[in-house]
């Protein structure tokens, strides 16, 4: 269907244009997103960080604040590793599901036109892809001080990784699995830097990569229809926290099982998808749902009366039978004129809004996350004892059994301050440590193989 079409589609709406709107979500691939699309993305991620109160870092120390409660006060709810053993404090997938929307909305209101895509690590594995590209990802690494080491860590999921993990039919399995193994932890490790640690939103990658763990589970749900929470609450979102003066929502988890009942879609291979939802506005007056590509609309995408929304794209909007819109409605079905000149054209005004801010290093709680799990319970490591623990000129770690194995000491930012190869050994003693700084850091010990076996914080006196 050509433009003039387009602007002449009527099917009983009352076709509206907004001069101000904010937006739901068709989320899509990275690799989908048009020049000017990243532009925006990233320019909004910058002036998100520049405006007090500073949502990125409220979210990020949140996520820092109660990553996971377990060995220090169990009766602390918390967002991380509550499965298998505390099912009912469980909510990670819901959890996340809301974080991210609640960061796309902050966008939105910058831009309706920005939804936060997706990386999928499974297929997009070089450290050279253009998710890393100065002009897109790539800066922040340097003017927000995040440390990423892309590769240090080779646990990128593979395809059949992620294929296995979709086989899964049991829930609360999936959920303990998908957070532990790699098409989750993956990311985390292989990006480094403050993505490794209970600090990760403070790196916006952290968004795009949970953007595609939600994108699984929406597939796995799609599959299975077996989600739900023991829980019908979830702290931040449990309408006592407050952000700038405004107190954020109540959600219960299993409000937000499907990812339509926040309006969000998933396109993949150039074509989204708007199906089983009704606008009502909940979140945004209008709805807008913005795509390079193909949108199809249909399968019970309901207008209702007095509701209002955009759909727009680039190229193609195909309206299937089950597509509804009811009288009193506010539709309008577009294609974007101005593509040519500022979809596909990279700004040039980009240089004002990309300010150098890195994190203070002293706030971050290096807590090497994504190492629970890793290790396989037949071949688990025993730490006898790690001594002296403030330490001054050298520590100690016994082992459980010898082993070849090399010790990583790494400051509070994510940097490899020492390493030590060891032969056959269950006493690992690494010595000269005058000259390190006092402060808190983490040490690692990995195996010949490159697996890690132990994560430990110490204290330097």
């Amino acid at each position: 269907m050509n433009f003039i079409a387009f602007k002449r589609l009527v099917l009983s709406l009352l076709m509206l244009m907004f001069s101000q709107v904010n937006a739901q979500s068709i989320r899509k691939d990275y690799r989908e997103m048009t020049d000017y699309e990243k532009t925006e993305l990233v320019n909004a991620f910058y002036t998100i960080r520049s405006t007090t109160p500073d949502r990125i870092t409220d979210m990020a120390n949140f996520h820092m604040d109660f990553f996971n409660y377990d060995n220090i006060d169990p009766d602390v709810l918390d967002i991380h590793f509550n499965l298998p053993d505390e099912p009912e404090k469980e909510i990670f997938l819901a959890w996340h599901r809301r974080f991210i929307f609640e960061m796309e909305q902050v966008m939105q209101a910058i831009n309706p036109r920005i939804s936060i895509p997706f990386w999928d690590s499974s297929q997009d594995q070089s450290p050279s892809a253009a998710l890393w590209d100065e002009d897109f990802m790539g800066s922040f690494n340097s003017n927000w001080g995040l440390g990423r080491r892309l590769g240090l860590y080779n646990d990128l999921p593979s395809p059949s990784n992620v294929s296995n993990l979709m086989l899964e039919t049991d829930f609360f399995e999936f959920s303990d699995d998908f957070e532990r193994q790699t098409p989750h932890s993956g990311a985390h490790r292989w990006v480094s830097g403050a993505m490794i640690t209970s600090a990760s939103p403070r790196d916006p990658v952290f968004y795009l990569h949970h953007a595609y763990i939600d994108k699984l589970w929406h597939d796995w749900e799609e599959l299975h229809h077996t989600s739900f929470y023991l829980r019908n609450d979830m702290i931040r979102y449990d309408g006592t926290y407050v952000f700038g003066g405004e107190t954020l929502p109540v959600v219960d988890p299993n409000d937000i099982l499907d990812s339509r009942a926040l309006g969000v879609f998933y396109a993949e291979n150039e074509l989204a998808e708007l199906d089983n939802y009704i606008i009502s506005n909940t979140y945004n007056d209008p709805e807008y749902f913005y795509y390079q590509y193909t949108i199809q609309a249909g399968a019970n995408f309901v207008a209702t009366p007095g509701s209002s929304a955009v759909i727009e794209s680039v190229n193609e909007v195909v309206l299937q039978p089950g597509f509804l819109a009811q009288s009193g409605a506010e539709l309008l079905v577009t294609i974007d004129d101005q593509s040519s000149s500022t979809l596909l054209a990279k700004s040039t005004s980009v240089s004002d809004k990309r300010e150098v801010n890195p994190f203070d290093p002293v706030e971050l709680e290096q807590v090497w996350l994504w190492s629970e799990g890793d290790v396989d319970p037949d071949d688990a490591v025993v730490i006898i004892k790690t001594f002296p623990n403030p330490f001054d000129s050298h520590i100690t770690i016994k082992l459980d059994k010898k082993r070849d194995c090399v010790i990583e000491i790494y400051n509070m930012v994510g940097a490899l301050i020492k390493q030590v190869v060891f032969e056959f050994t269950d006493t690992l003693e690494v010595k000269n440590l005058y000259g390190l700084a006092p402060g808190t850091y983490v040490i690692k010990v990995v195996d010949s193989h490159g697996k890690t076996l132990v994560v430990k914080k110490v204290i330097k006196m």
